[in-house]
């Protein structure tokens, strides 16, 4: 047994830190984490950025295949990862067992007290803002305790309707990821199938509109360039995030060497397929110009792709139901991001490399219920300070970095330890990882 091996055995690895944890998810839990996670906001809003940056469809859907194979490939190193260390944490234990304690630790840090309540932020704000399309919040905004620092306004003097029901919402789903780890999963399960079963109608709908043209797709367009194209595939690594985030929770799955593997690439095939129809759908239903003025940073008053292209088979009816739609999209991966991310801060509190308070677990749920509400606490704080738009860079810039290292890991620990249990081996080695 190697000293890794025995370090993994000690305070809070491995088994020990899984067996004081419930395993209470199953397949289907674990894969509408994956589904859930990952399809949140992005597909309803980056296809007219990433026109505007494009100019063709043709271009628009490389980028978006660009963007799906680099995520899947991550999805499959992890798979590997995940089978063998199925321990809470995730990258954590990955990073701290493929290179260094104190790699796993700066992973934890950003995850911590950026990537997570980052994430958590941005979706809270998002349905908050997908919502209000529908149902006016600007009688709910309420004056607040402003902060400057140097000059700076740090916390706002005064709260939009917006920021007070996304802050209402995090409150509300942390309350619920603390009662227990069945009730987040169950949850999960039930938001990620209305959201699939409502984006699959999107797709369906936009790919029959009766005023659509598969001539659309025709609209030409030289190749915009490695930086457009690299600012596209960018955009839409938002929408792919999240993949990586069921092995975070792994030490509360069911038979975790078998189901981890299965629900993460199964998960990622099943949002590659919806995101392709989605964005076909997009361009058989409107014009290439509709699709560049539709909601963006150039064209911030303008409808969201995705309910311009319900207009054309919902009629006046598409706004409100487009509205509860992509609301639920944002609270299923707001749900699945709170229920995974509070297991990182456990992880490492278990190893003694944060304070034991955030170890602990409730006497009657055994959830890590203080990390959860400090979490929560977090996420609300950045509510409060960033916009979406700063909240999504901060968590896509920072976790990449770490993704990146995660696939130096399996490099590493197959060269390293050759010989180590391995129930899923990722195919196309080192090509695949490399990627």
């Amino acid at each position: 047994m190697t000293e890794r091996d025995r370090a993994s055995e000690g305070r809070g690895s491995g088994a020990t830190a899984a067996r004081n944890l419930v395993r209470g998810l199953g397949p289907w839990a674990s894969a509408s984490i994956v589904v859930g996670t990952i399809i949140g906001t992005g597909v309803f809003l980056k296809t007219a950025v990433m026109a505007q940056l494009g100019g063709s469809p043709v271009w628009v859907l490389a980028a978006w295949g660009a963007a799906g194979l680099l995520s899947f490939t991550g999805a499959m190193t992890y798979a590997e990862l995940g089978g063998m260390f199925p321990a809470a944490g995730g990258e954590y234990v990955y990073l701290r067992q493929g290179l260094s304690p104190f790699m796993g630790y700066l992973y934890a840090w950003n995850r911590f007290w950026i990537a997570t309540p980052g994430s958590i932020a941005a979706y809270a704000v998002g349905s908050a803002t997908f919502f209000a399309t529908a149902v006016p919040l600007d009688r709910f905004g309420v004056p607040f305790v402003g902060v400057q620092i140097a000059g700076v306004q740090i916390i706002p003097s005064y709260l939009t309707g917006v920021q007070v029901v996304g802050i209402g919402l995090i409150l509300v789903f942390t309350a619920v990821n603390c009662l227990n780890v069945r009730s987040g999963g169950q949850l999960q399960t039930v938001l990620t199938v209305m959201k699939v079963v409502m984006i699959v109608g999107l797709a369906g709908g936009a790919l029959t509109a009766p005023h659509g043209s598969w001539s659309n797709l025709g609209h030409g367009g030289a190749f915009p360039g490695w930086s457009a194209f690299g600012a596209m595939v960018l955009a839409a690594l938002w929408a792919y995030d999240g993949w990586n985030n069921l092995p975070m929770a792994a030490g509360e799955i069911r038979d975790p060497q078998r189901n981890l593997p299965r629900a993460t690439i199964g998960g990622m095939v099943a949002v590659l397929a919806t995101y392709a129809l989605v964005n076909l759908g997009y361009f058989h239903a409107l014009p290439f110009s509709e699709i560049v003025t539709s909601n963006s940073s150039d064209f911030p008053n303008a409808p969201a792709v995705a309910a311009k292209a319900a207009t054309q088979f919902l009629g006046g009816t598409a706004q409100a139901l487009l509205a509860v739609a992509m609301t639920i999209s944002a609270l299923s991966a707001m749900n699945g991001s709170m229920l995974t991310g509070a297991r990182v801060p456990y992880a490492v509190a278990k190893d003694g490399l944060a304070p034991a308070v955030l170890a602990r677990l409730s006497a009657s749920a055994r959830v890590p219920a203080i990390s959860v509400l400090v979490q929560g606490a977090l996420a609300c704080v950045f509510a409060l300070t960033g916009s979406f738009d700063q909240l999504t860079d901060a968590v896509v810039f920072a976790s990449w970095l770490f993704y990146a290292l995660n696939g130096g890991s399996v490099l590493l620990l197959r060269r390293r330890e050759p010989d180590r249990a391995r129930p899923f081996r990722v195919p196309g080695f080192p090509v695949v990882p490399v990627v």
